[in-house]
């Protein structure tokens, strides 16, 4: 660079050699990395300077923006949380809000809004949000002419209704008067890097129309840029499995397991009803079978996002070759040019009974491609997502460990036999003293009270006993003092008494206040959870007349629609009401965060 190229002019403080460092420095740097530098130097000032100099950095207004979030699983609050941390240093005052903890009156008052939020099962909203988004959706919105906005939608390609949430909020939004500054970004549950170019791209179009200034926390990005490295989904932690127990007897048709692992130097911490995020490797008799269907050879190399990897490599660590959609059946008749998989892939009905129990094996095998390269193979794929698992211990009784209960699941469909990816590599593709990739993903929608005294009501078959077994362990470790009672169910009695010996130690020492289990096939008339509830339909009722917690976990499909009934059916049948009483008794019950479901 000549002197009539400096960044840093000749009649400048510095040194020579500082202000060619300078030189070589500024012209390479991203304008967000410009934007850091500057935060940075203003927050050394401001540190030099005392209060007087801190205060003469910050911006003479800060506007306001709200990051509202719809979550489930807890991703979106999550990046709602993100998204005001890295707000703030754009010189926003920001907050991330829940859904279920605003009104939709008072959207009028937000004049910069960005939405994060989830879509739930077949396009459904997050269970938190179900009150907020009807509301939204309803007459009863207000015109938001002065709101400026900016949506990102989480959601999975294999559901039919992909990112159904964000879309309604984005079309709503600009139906009510809103204003644009970013287009909608729908994601897969490969997130990270979509989500990156969104909140950068949002935030910076927020600050050109808002007047927002880097300064206002750049001492926090300079605090953040030092910190130790830190383990989380962008980073897993490999734990170690300490050790691995099947929880069934001998002849049970299920096969549950439960799994430790260390979590020692991770720095990790979770709290109960918290998940734990498993990365899986795809089986490899699977892989052998869909390098065989292609006919590629497997040491061939490809390109990822992440790097180069051999094809044998990326599928069997890196992309998801199980699950199908309709973008990985549009993908692939690209190349094999099929005009059946055509009217599959524009048929609704169709499109649900090939996908359903199929593969990507299967796709190969039934429409062959003529000329299918591995790149273009490892391009119909996405990346292989994490599974979550609600964690089953609390931190307080296992110090440096985390507990699983995990469900294998193994079936056969079209003359193959079937496993799911993560089951059975947590069952059989690592061993004790063995690594896996693991985050913590919090869920703060599903805790205990705050209030050591209260009642908890727990519903959890199957293994949705897992964050129940947490509770107890907490609520033990803690010398909470509030009753605690469980409905477990299963199968059998002998075979699928998910820790029995401990549910009956907690029995005995009076932790656990009572227990009431089903098992659906010990006798001819199936019994089920519900069906213990309604047995103890007064006394239940009484316990959430004493501010009882009611919680459910496990299958949504059928278990949470049937123990949402009988809660209802108890309600009005033991407090006299009307159905639509018991109804808004209920409802009231989830807007004051009694009723809480991690369901799944």
């Amino acid at each position: 660079m000549s002197n009539s190229d400096s960044i840093v002019p000749g009649n400048n403080p510095l040194r020579p050699e500082q202000a060619n460092l300078l030189n070589q420095l500024l012209p390479g740097l991203a304008p967000e990395q410009m934007m850091w530098l500057e935060g940075f130097v203003s927050g050394l000032r401001a540190g030099q300077g005392g209060p007087a100099a801190a205060a003469a950095q910050q911006p003479a207004t800060s506007p306001e923006l709200t990051v509202l979030y719809g979550t489930e699983s807890g991703n979106s609050e999550s990046l709602a949380d993100q998204t005001v941390k890295a707000a703030k240093g754009s010189g926003f005052k920001a907050k991330a809000v829940n859904m279920a903890d605003l009104k939709v009156a008072k959207l009028k008052d937000i004049q910069n809004l960005l939405v994060i939020v989830s879509t739930w099962g077949e396009g459904d909203p997050p269970e938190t949000a179900v009150d907020f988004y009807e509301e939204f959706m309803s007459d009863k919105a207000p015109k938001l002419e002065n709101t400026r906005f900016s949506v990102l939608g989480l959601g999975d390609t294999s559901y039919e209704h992909f990112c159904k949430m964000g879309k309604d909020f984005d079309s709503r939004l600009e139906a009510l008067g809103a204003k644009r500054i970013y287009d909608r970004k729908d994601c897969d549950v490969d997130y990270d890097d979509d989500y990156e170019a969104w909140h950068a791209g949002a935030l910076k179009a927020l600050e050109a129309e808002a007047g927002a200034s880097a300064t206002a926390t750049a001492p926090a990005a300079a605090t953040a840029a030092a910190a130790p490295v830190k383990y989380s989904r962008k980073n897993p932690f490999p734990a170690e499995l300490k050790e691995r127990v099947l929880l069934n007897g001998k002849g049970s048709a299920k096969e549950t397991i439960h799994l430790e692992f260390d979590l020692e130097g991770s720095g990790l911490t979770y709290e109960t009803g918290d998940a734990l995020a498993v990365i899986p490797h795809n089986a490899s008799d699977v892989v052998e079978d869909l390098l065989k269907a292609s006919k590629l050879d497997g040491d061939t190399k490809v390109s990822l996002k992440d790097g180069e990897f051999s094809l044998h490599e990326a599928l069997t660590s890196h992309l998801d070759i199980t699950a199908l959609s309709k973008p990985v059946l549009s993908r692939y008749n690209e190349f094999a040019k099929s005009d059946e998989l055509d009217a599959v892939i524009n048929d609704k009905e169709k499109l649900s009974d090939f996908i359903y129990g199929r593969d990507v094996v299967d796709l190969l095998t039934e429409y062959p491609a003529k000329e299918l390269t591995a790149d273009a193979l490892v391009g119909i794929m996405r990346k292989l997502p994490p599974r979550l698992y609600s964690i089953a211990s609390s931190p307080k009784a296992h110090p440096d460990e985390v507990h699983l209960t995990v469900g294998v699941v193994r079936y056969s469909s079209n003359s193959r036999p079937r496993k799911g990816v993560c089951s059975t590599y947590l069952a059989e593709r690592i061993e004790e003293g063995q690594k896996a990739e693991v985050f913590v993903s919090p869920n703060k929608n599903f805790k205990l009270p705050a209030d050591p005294d209260t009642p908890v009501i727990m519903v959890g078959p199957g293994t949705g006993i897992a964050p129940f077994r947490a509770f107890i362990e907490e609520r033990q470790a803690t010398g909470a003092k509030g009753k605690n009672w469980l409905f477990f169910g299963d199968q059998h009695y002998l075979t699928d008494f998910l820790y029995q010996t401990e549910w009956q130690s907690y029995l005995a020492d009076g932790i656990l206040t009572k227990l009431d289990v089903a098992f659906s096939r010990d006798q001819k008339h199936k019994i089920y959870v519900q069906d213990r509830m309604r047995e103890n339909a007064k006394e239940l009722y009484a316990w959430l007349l004493e501010g009882a917690k009611f919680y459910v976990c496990g299958d949504a499909n059928r278990m949470a629609h049937d123990v949402d009934q009988a809660l209802h059916d108890i309600v009005e049948q033991e407090g006299g009401f009307s159905k639509e009483e018991a109804a808004d008794y209920v409802k009231q019950l989830k807007t004051d965060k009694r009723y809480l479901r991690d369901v799944y």
